[in-house]
């Protein structure tokens, strides 16, 4: 894609009907913990709303717990007391 002297670029076709982006749909840009950059719809059309991915959280919260049990030892409470749900 080229970007226009007025910083525009053209969304192609495939990506405008996956997305349901028609004319007049608000969209927006997001960037990542990880620097990519996601084209994303503005639910509500006209509404400002945060976007921010599951991967911006899961960075965000990474290595902030305290209990101090190992990831079997979660696995173990999540599931149940064999590790497998049923």
């Amino acid at each position: 894609m080229r970007v226009t002297e007025k910083g525009q670029v053209t969304i192609p076709r495939n990506i405008r009907l996956k997305l349901g982006i028609m004319p007049g749909t608000e969209v927006d840009f997001v960037q990542r913990a990880d620097g990519v950059v996601e084209l994303v719809r503005v639910p509500g059309g006209r509404e400002s709303v945060l976007h921010r991915s599951l991967e911006d959280w899961f960075a965000k919260v990474e290595g902030t717990s305290d209990g101090g049990l190992t990831s079997d030892e979660i696995m173990t409470l999540t599931r149940g007391g064999d590790g497998y749900a049923d």
